[in-house]
């Protein structure tokens, strides 16, 4: 019997479909939730006297999703070791359509009162617990079937994937919003819900498609030994295997998460407030937030290739230090209240967020050897995304207030998360150019030659 564990090779096509337009689907389905808690779901599901108080628990609400990322990476990411990518890839779209869907459908409180926003925030963290689970696995399905000296790029396409979610989300919102006349409520904020619980079919389809692949926690348990040597594949939890193999690697990982997740939601929400608060409409807002997100797309499988030539951790340390610098030029441009300055500094701060956006998926998962890969990479990947992206836009806004409005101060937030995303790099090992079987940790084999004898 056959038991390697290099997966089945598909085109570069089906690939993309699978990782990149799947993730795609799934975080327009995760995001859509958070334009929703800014224009609607304060009126529909937090009725109160107060506009101001209903958004904020709009917010909280949207904030619950980040609290089930973490828990989503452990506990798919453990059978994804244990069973194979491809069944927990199909059983978190599922996931996050039903939910989307379900959302789309819920009364709001003046049919069924305090039940409707206790079953949006149940929705919620199950549209988390996907999303957590799927990152990593999307990510692998990519890197692991990559040709060779192409890991980062074919990596990428997750990150490509959250661009174009973010892109279609924001459009589907434009659109209804146009169509309706900014009458999102009763029923016309419904639509991107049921549109995105209907589109996951799509995604669905490609996955369901693929060939059935072996676990690599099996393989490495039928042989007897695990990739890194240690015997470990078969045995015990492949989260406690990859921490007690490198606890530093995870906390790195944590890291070069939580830096990357803090400026790109700086990027994604709290920008958009800020101009608006400053006098932007929201539609100049909006074309912002639209250049941010076609920019991230071009960047990201730009600098995963840049990654694949140059290696990954001079692409991240590079990409760090130019978006830290240009943090303290964004407000500057915007507070000239030109809508065409505006749309550049967040078409250059998209770019930028593409540089580190690009390699991540692939530089974290080749720290880890396959039978722990996607615990190893999905623990450090979501802890980071939940304390960064989670935080971002609270903790932008406490140091606006407590700096006297002051931007200079988020300024200075981004640059501290991208020194923290830079430390974490250098701290973890290059990969770029090491083979498959060096990543996993087989030693390679010498050749013998006659009349010689191993002295050890």
């Amino acid at each position: 019997m056959n038991h390697s564990t290099q997966p089945t090779r598909v085109s570069a096509t089906k690939t993309f479909l699978v990782s990149g337009l799947g993730t795609a689907l799934e975080y327009y389905d995760f995001l859509i939730y958070g334009l929703a808690a800014g224009l609607v779901f304060n009126s529909v599901f937090f009725p109160g006297a107060d506009p101001v108080v209903g958004t904020l628990y709009a917010f909280g609400a949207f904030g619950t999703g980040f609290l089930a990322r973490p828990l989503g990476g452990i506990v798919i990411g453990h059978f994804g070791d244990k069973v194979g990518r491809k069944k927990m890839l199909t059983l978190t779209l599922v996931m996050m359509g039903a939910s989307s869907f379900l959302v789309g459908l819920l009364p709001g409180y003046d049919t069924i009162g305090v039940a409707a926003p206790l079953l949006l925030v149940l929705l919620r963290l199950m549209q988390g617990f996907a999303a957590g689970g799927e990152w990593g696995g999307a990510a692998l399905f990519g890197i692991e079937r990559a040709p060779v000296g192409k890991r980062g790029l074919w990596g990428s396409f997750t990150s490509m994937g959250i661009g174009l979610g973010t892109l279609l989300g924001v459009g589907v919102f434009t659109l209804v919003s146009v169509a309706f006349d900014d009458r999102l409520t009763p029923f016309a904020w419904r639509i991107p819900f049921l549109l995105g619980g209907a589109l996951v079919f799509v995604g669905l389809f490609a996955r369901l498609s693929l060939p059935d692949e072996e676990a690599p926690g099996a393989a490495g348990a039928a042989t007897g030994t695990g990739h890194d040597g240690g015997g470990e594949a078969g045995a015990g939890t492949p989260l406690a295997a990859a921490v007690r193999r490198s606890p530093r690697t995870v906390l790195c990982g944590l890291g070069v998460s939580y830096g990357y997740n803090t400026v790109a939601y700086i990027g994604f929400t709290y920008f958009l407030s800020y101009l608006t608060g400053i006098g932007y409409s929201s539609t100049q807002a909006l074309a912002g937030q639209l250049a941010y997100s076609v920019l991230l797309i071009l960047a990201a499988p730009l600098f995963a290739h840049f990654s694949d030539r140059y290696g990954r951790r001079p692409v991240m340390v590079v990409g760090g230090v130019a978006t830290a610098v240009f943090l303290f030029g964004y407000f500057p441009l915007v507070d000239t209240m030109s809508v065409a300055a505006a749309v550049v500094a967040f078409a250059a701060i998209g770019f930028l967020t593409g540089t580190t956006q690009g390699p991540v998926p692939t530089f974290l998962g080749e720290q880890f050897p396959s039978h722990v890969r996607y615990s190893g990479m999905s623990v450090s990947y979501q802890i980071g995304a939940a304390l960064g992206g989670g935080t971002a836009s609270f903790v932008a806004t406490g140091l606006m207030v407590l700096s006297g409005e002051n931007p200079m101060s988020v300024a200075g937030y981004g640059a501290f998360a991208m020194a923290v995303l830079v430390a974490c790099s250098l701290g973890l090992r290059e990969t770029a150019h090491l083979s498959v079987e060096e990543i996993n940790g087989v030693p390679r084999r010498r050749p013998e030659h006659p009349g010689t004898r191993s002295v050890h």
